[in-house]
């Protein structure tokens, strides 16, 4: 029996998931700002201690999510993005084109509203590329309150822009958010990544030789200045994607894709949002939220997204490079664009490496602007999708 998800059992999932983000963004606002705030941010303090010889890994538990825990969830969008570009959405052109040209809108037009906003303070500007992501989990999540009434197609959609949008995501942070760069660390990287090269092309079908070596990867990684999570997507593109003998043994990244899937939407990123979306709301007024930096990342997520998502859709629908995905009209594509805004997990993370929690004056507002335009778009993505699909049917 195949390992590989079914459609319908990945958008289960995947909305599944979106739900628990929600759920767990909700508590960890509200643990904040109640009588449990000294347990909350005492639970993210936690001092974890990781020691072999001569190596020693000592951080706050937030950072073990965030650098740790988040590598996992760039190794299942490594695996998904391979496999999609070598059999799935991303292995034809014509397959690319329009959720291509809308995951580009999407990503540009955002950070230029974004930077119009911020370019003036070079501190303030580092975080242009917060409102250029979107979380499938939460848009599929809203999308499934629609149940059937959204064709398949415009879920397909969806996704196929969203992996698009992660590549796009990955690119960035591995150029502009990576810190002082260790050279022998690099080194023993790129070492790494040669033995999982030289496993993939002697054969080798088990994942614990690949899973050992991308452990030591991820340490290298991690010691080198790049981000650490980038160590997944590496390791990723070295699992092999056929097996020894596919009547038996199914492919190891579909195996570890279908392994990876739950824990990372059920576990991982709700502790994500968890540790990351309390942010405390002691002290904060309308002029909090019209700073330019929360109302920049408001403005790229709700208006930036969907300027740029919807108008390279209709450009490139209207100048023949593509087809409306089947069954689909423009309200829905309207409310789709509208549901891209919902940055949340991923602008939380380029957040994160964009504005120091511990250093930066603009940590808290960043997170407050990501909730209020997720939140915004969310619901206003809903209602656009509701109405343009009771029409449609």
């Amino acid at each position: 029996m195949s390992v590989r998800l079914s459609l319908r059992k990945f958008f289960a999932m995947e909305a599944t998931g979106g739900l628990l983000l929600i759920i767990a963004a909700v508590v960890a606002l509200l643990a904040n700002n109640s009588p449990a705030s000294s347990w909350y941010m005492g639970f993210l303090d936690i001092p974890v201690w990781l020691r072999l010889g001569p190596l020693e890994l000592a951080k706050p538990l937030l950072l073990w999510i965030n650098d740790g825990l988040m590598a996992l969830f760039f190794l299942l969008i490594g695996l998904e993005v391979k496999r999609e570009m070598l059999q799935g959405h991303l292995a034809k052109p014509s397959q690319v084109i329009l959720p291509g040209a809308a995951a580009l809108g999407g990503m540009a037009v955002p950070a230029l509203i974004y930077w119009t906003l911020n370019h003036q303070d070079p501190a303030a500007a580092a975080g242009w590329a917060i409102p250029t992501a979107t979380d499938i989990a939460f848009a599929l999540g809203v999308l499934a309150l629609l149940g059937k009434r959204v064709p398949a197609s415009l879920k397909l959609f969806l996704m196929t822009l969203a992996i698009i949008d992660d590549l796009g995501a990955i690119v960035i942070i591995a150029l502009f958010y990576s810190g002082a760069l260790s050279s022998t660390a690099l080194m023993l990287a790129a070492g790494c990544m040669a033995v999982l090269f030289g496993l993939n092309r002697a054969g080798v079908r088990r994942l614990a030789p690949y899973l050992l070596v991308g452990a030591v990867l991820w340490v290298c990684v991690l010691k080198s200045g790049v981000h650490a999570t980038l160590a997944g997507v590496a390791l990723a593109f070295f699992i092999p994607l056929r097996g020894g003998d596919e009547t038996e043994h199914e492919a190891p990244l579909l195996r570890l894709e279908h392994a990876l899937h739950p824990w990372v939407s059920y576990a991982i990123l709700p502790l994500f949002a968890f540790a990351n979306a309390g942010i405390s709301l002691a002290g904060m007024n309308l002029e909090s939220f019209t700073h330019s930096v929360p109302l920049g990342i408001t403005a790229g997520l709700l208006a930036g997204k969907t300027i740029g998502v919807f108008g390279l859709t209709f450009l490139a629908v209207r100048s023949g490079l593509a087809a409306l995905p089947t069954g689909a009209n423009w309200g829905q594509l309207l409310g789709v664009a509208v549901l891209c805004g919902i940055g949340f997990t991923m602008s939380i993370f380029v957040g994160s490496l964009a504005f120091d929690p511990a250093t930066s004056v603009y940590a808290g507002q960043d997170r407050m602007g990501i909730l209020t335009g997720s939140t915004l778009a969310a619901i206003g993505g809903y209602l656009i999708m509701a109405a343009a699909s009771k029409r449609a049917a």
